[in-house]
């Protein structure tokens, strides 16, 4: 699906081609230098034994969004490090995970991630995190 942003295209070709964002269905919803909005809707399989979202795919979330972020300035980057703080049990039927920049750099770009339910977006997140990611030189060919 082509929009009037090459941004957002570039990034939903991106997610296109990882595995893992496939198998989640994850959604690149919106894009502007420096900041992305992921969705996620919920699937019976993502439910830890309690029921709500498990904590692998919360880490995962959290590191693609701080990625996507760090990427919509950067190019290609990869993470060197990330941390995830998780403040309640995520349950929502439809998932909103924003990624901004605080401070991109040559050799490092810093970012921070939230998660929250995508009908409140202004509620208390279930997540946040933020990361050190690297830029990639490109590669040839």
């Amino acid at each position: 699906m082509n929009s009037d942003n090459p941004l957002l295209d570039q990034l939903r070709q991106v997610s296109a081609r990882a595995p893992f964002n496939q198998w989640l269905d994850l959604q690149v919803e919106h894009a502007e230098p420096g900041q992305v909005i992921l969705r996620l809707s919920w699937r019976d399989e993502f439910a830890q034994y309690s029921g709500h979202l498990h904590a692998a795919l919360i880490g995962g979330l959290i590191d693609t969004a701080c990625g996507f972020a760090a990427g919509s300035v950067a190019g290609n980057v990869t993470a060197s490090q990330f941390s995830v703080r998780c403040l309640r049990p995520a349950m929502a039927s439809v998932f909103r995970i924003t990624g901004r920049v605080v401070k991109g750099g040559k050799r490092q770009v810093f970012a921070s991630a939230t998660l929250g339910d995508w009908d409140d977006e202004n509620g208390e997140p279930f997540a946040i995190g933020d990361a050190v990611l690297v830029p990639l030189p490109e590669r040839a060919g």
